[in-house]
């Protein structure tokens, strides 16, 4: 019997042995790895959000006539926060860097305050808006996320007053709104908007800094009669804001190219 079962364990492997020399080789093939998207900053984009700010500004008294300086300089000031939204188009070459042209809007209220040391008087003065064109230049820290300066002209608006007396709250006179121009520089960095961890195609968060630089106004004043008085209140403001705005870029993307 064992020499019965040795033979026929010994034909078993030896037609084991022989139907796995006839089978074909199986060959491997290394799986290839998921595409990855081609990330482009080329196109037209549009913006929108809020921030806050502050300014100050280098005043004096001085005679309307003579443009004569009456009273010491003083540097006031006043903050508040802002709505903004905006445009523009980018430019991507040399793989990394992106130019770009834009302008935008700010609505809102930086409140301060101004005062003519003659008379003791003082009244609230509000940056409403503002608008500005420029161009930026930025570096693609990562094909997703640009960090760039900007530069550029602004133009702002500045409320009317009414000016009290600080002695006992009289009611002296006021002054009228006016329009300044200047230029602004900036920086800020723009990322590739990310929700619970899922990338949200065409949509950036951006967040910003701007320091804007508006030319000198001769504040004129007004009695309480409606006539102009003798004297002028001077008016340089420097306006500081840091805003985010949720962008969403019209191009983002291309067509997916595989990595082997």
């Amino acid at each position: 019997m064992k020499k019965l079962v040795l033979a026929l364990t010994a034909v078993a492997a030896f037609t084991g042995s022989a139907l796995a020399a006839d089978l074909p080789a199986r060959s491997y093939t290394k799986a290839p790895v998921m595409p990855e998207p081609v990330y482009n900053w080329t196109g037209f984009y549009i913006f929108g959000g809020a921030g806050g700010g502050v300014w100050d500004a280098d005043t004096t008294t001085q005679n309307a006539a003579t443009g004569a300086q009456i009273l010491s300089s003083q540097r006031q000031g006043g903050d508040g926060w802002f709505g903004t939204v905006g445009a523009g188009y980018d430019w991507q070459f040399n793989h990394s860097w992106v130019v770009g042209l834009f302008a935008d809007g700010q609505f809102g209220s930086l409140k301060g305050t101004i005062q003519d040391q003659g008379p003791f008087a003082a009244g609230n003065i509000k940056n409403n808006d503002s608008w500005a064109v420029g161009a930026r230049l930025g570096w693609l820290v990562a094909p997703n996320v640009l960090s760039y300066v900007n530069a550029g002209y602004s133009d702002a608006h500045w409320s009317g007053t009414t000016l009290t007396s600080t002695i006992n709250g009289t009611l002296l006179g006021s002054t009228n709104g006016f329009d300044r121009g200047g230029w602004f520089v900036g920086g800020g960095v723009e990322n590739n908007l990310n929700i619970f961890g899922i990338t949200a195609p065409g949509w950036f968060m951006k967040t910003e800094y701007r320091a804007a630089y508006y030319d000198r106004n001769n504040i004129n004043e007004i009695n309480t009669a409606g006539l102009p008085t003798n004297t002028n209140i001077t008016f340089k403001p420097l306006v500081q804001t840091i805003s985010t705005s949720l962008v969403y870029r019209f191009n983002w993307g291309g067509p997916l190219v595989a990595n082997y």
